[in-house]
This record gives structure tokens, C-alpha cells and sequence, in this order.
């Protein structure tokens, strides 16, 4: 059994986490991947759990909370008649396979390098987040064929192995792909369900190092980082609206993009000093 001083700690600062993700999810309507997986990281970290797989445990459990919120996402705005039911059946399978090769990938891989992972892309997001044009575009409808072969298995891959849902990668390809934003961040939500589903399910059988794992944790996924962050995203996400409502957006992003560009670098820094 924990130490209740540790677990109260431990709880404590989730409860944070989750609190803050929901805001930024509903202020910006990103997904939380981007946040939860640095956060806990330093958390745990920051708690004393040293594990040699905290990464995994990190991209799992925020893998895991993604399938709630995106199956909610997707199914409200399906019932908006906003997902684009013809992109999702058609890049689903590729997406899915990238994600079972992610998990494979992830589970082979020591922490520092997963964190290097996090660090790049998270740069490459955030520069986009903060800096690109919605007038920027790669053709005029979303690529078939060999493209299509080979670009969805790498956005489910790379998804996996940050611990990130559709819409990082899914929103800013769609988008320059000529798909209407609110069509783009609809079908996204479907392609986190995709990404994170079979991923969760690998994870779930993943042991790993059985010293200084976080407490409550099956597999890889830490069961009240899941529940804790589910139940607070649910709470704060109509704040994040209410304050979309309320506030200009644009600027918000710009300063949501630098946060997340020195989260990700301080994961570089972590991986290369350790």
C-alpha cells in the first residue's frame, strides 16, 4: 500500500493537471496529449518516481484519458453533422496500424529518447500552432493512394509515441489539405480514437520495471492520472468555452504555442542532461 502523504501529494498535483488541460482544451480546443505528457512527467518526476519507463507510463496514460474525451468530442460533433465520415474510413486503417507500431516503438525505447521524441516534435507544433497561416495549403484535397499509404501510419506512429491524440498532426494536415477547420478538428477527435484505442490496449500489457513506478499503475497506465484527469477536463473544459467566448483567441494561441515550445525543450533539456 502507498504512503498516504505520497499519494495525497500525487493527487494533489493531477488534480492540477487536469484542471489546466481542460481550461486549455476548451479555451483553444486542443487536445490535452500535448500538455499531460510533460506534466507527468515532471509530476512524477518531481515525486520521487524514478522508474526506467516513466516515458511509457506517461504516453499511456495520456493515450488512455484522450479516449474519453475524443469519443465524447467525435460524438457531439457528429451530431453537428461535422465529421467527415469519408477521410476517417479511409485513413483509419493506416492511422491504426502506425499506432500498433508506436506502442512496439515506445515499449523498446528508453525514456531519454522517447523524451528527445517529445522535445522535436513538440517544437515543430508549437512553431505551427503559434505561426501558421490558415491560408497555407499542400493541394486542394486530402492525398489517396501511395501518399495516403504511407502519411497515415506515420501520424499514428508519431501520435503514439508523444502520447497525443488526432489533433496535433491531424488538424494542420487536414487544414492544409483545403479541409474547413471546424471539418478538421471534427474529424480529428475520430482519429484520436483511432490512435489511442489500440494503443491503450497494447500499453495495458506492459509491465515494465516494477521499481519506482508510480502507485496504482496497471501496465503502463496510471489508473488516477486517468481517472483524476478525466473527471477535471470534464469539470474545466466549459470554463476553457466560457472564457473562449469571452476573450481573443488568436493572441491566447500565439501564447499557448511558446508554452508549449518550452515544455518541449525543456524535455530536450532533461533528456540530454540526464
Amino acid at each position: 500500500m502507498p504512503d498516504m502523504g505520497d499519494l495525497m501529494a500525487m493527487l494533489a498535483l493531477i488534480l492540477l493537471i487536469g484542471a489546466f488541460a481542460g481550461v486549455v482544451a476548451g479555451l483553444l480546443g486542443v487536445g490535452g496529449g500535448i500538455i499531460l505528457v510533460p506534466a507527468f512527467f515532471f509530476a512524477f518526476s518531481y515525486l520521487g518516481y524514478d522508474t526506467v519507463d516513466l516515458m511509457q507510463i506517461c504516453l499511456a496514460t495520456s493515450l488512455a484519458t484522450i479516449i474519453v474525451t475524443s469519443v465524447r468530442s467525435l460524438l457531439s460533433h457528429n451530431k453537428k453533422g461535422a465529421v467527415d465520415w469519408a477521410i476517417l474510413r479511409s485513413w483509419g486503417p493506416g492511422i491504426a496500424i502506425g499506432a500498433a507500431f508506436g506502442v512496439v516503438a515506445a515499449t523498446g525505447l528508453r525514456s531519454e529518447i522517447l523524451m528527445g521524441i517529445f522535445g522535436v516534435l513538440g517544437v515543430l507544433v508549437g512553431l505551427y500552432f503559434g505561426f501558421g497561416k490558415p491560408e497555407w495549403r499542400l493541394g486542394d484535397a486530402m492525398p489517396k493512394g501511395v501518399p495516403r499509404a504511407i502519411a497515415s501510419p506515420i501520424l499514428g506512429f508519431l501520435s503514439v509515441l508523444m502520447g497525443i491524440g488526432g489533433g496535433s498532426f491531424g488538424v494542420p494536415l487536414m487544414s492544409l489539405y483545403n479541409t474547413p477547420i471546424h471539418r478538421a478538428v471534427a474529424t480529428a477527435a475520430g482519429f484520436g480514437v483511432i490512435i489511442a484505442v489500440p494503443s491503450v490496449l497494447g500499453f495495458f500489457f506492459i509491465e515494465g520495471a516494477a521499481e519506482g513506478r508510480p502507485p496504482f499503475t496497471v501496465g503502463s497506465v496510471n489508473l488516477v492520472a486517468f481517472v483524476v484527469v478525466v473527471a477535471m477536463t470534464l469539470i474545466t473544459a466549459p470554463w476553457g468555452v466560457k472564457l473562449a467566448h469571452a476573450m481573443d483567441p488568436k493572441p491566447l494561441k500565439r501564447v499557448f504555442a511558446v508554452f508549449i515550445m518550452v515544455m518541449a525543450l525543456n524535455m530536450l533539456w532533461s533528456a540530454f542532461s540526464g
